[in-house]
């Protein structure tokens, strides 16, 4: 893994991959990838564009409070964008807030290659060895294998009591109930 600082902006860079900042040019394949009910499988519902045009704001405001976030997923040789990865403070209070938590959502075409763990460990480096976390944690609804893989192979763990019912879903939605993963950074001598 490779980081890049340029104007107070990190870029990370491996073998296969690029996490960079947001680019105009990124909006419509972003609203795309919120549109498909594949990616979007777990989620409350699917994105308008105007909903991920939104939510890509709220990830550049959350850059400019912060210092960090999600990054725009480039898969070098292969697309210019392709999903997001990285860091951010949810924006709900839980027993485990505040926090910084590691996620991720790429267009269903690329699943299956890899690209989320490499990127995602990529995400854990960053936060415990630039930003100097002592913890990070992911969170899914149960039935997100396929993410909750992901989580694993990076090394997150879950413990099964601390599983919560995500405040911004509706009470009765079958959605609600979320599984709760953890990492702890290393341990300073």
């Amino acid at each position: 893994m490779q980081v890049v600082q340029t104007n107070l902006v990190h870029e990370i860079r491996t073998s296969r991959l690029r996490l960079r900042r947001w680019q105009p040019a990124d909006s419509a394949p972003f609203a795309e990838l919120n549109a498909d009910p594949q990616v979007m499988e777990f989620f409350p519902g699917r994105l308008s564009r105007e909903q991920s045009d939104a939510l890509a704001a709220r990830i550049d405001a959350h850059w400019s409070k912060r210092g960090f976030g999600l990054w725009a997923l480039e898969i070098e040789g292969v697309t210019p964008f392709a999903g997001m990865i990285g860091l951010s403070v949810p924006a709900f209070e839980a027993h485990f807030t505040p926090c910084v938590e590691i996620g991720w959502r790429i267009a269903a075409r690329y699943w299956g290659a890899g690209y989320a763990t490499e990127g995602a460990q990529s995400a854990l480096e960053f936060g415990f060895n630039i930003l100097k976390l002592h913890e990070i944690v992911s969170f899914t609804v149960a039935a997100n294998v396929r993410s909750r893989r992901v989580m694993e192979k990076i090394g997150m763990t879950r413990i099964p009591a601390e599983d919560f019912d995500h405040p911004m879903i509706a009470e009765g939605h079958p959605l609600r109930r979320h599984v709760l993963y953890r990492i702890a950074g290393p341990r300073e001598p």
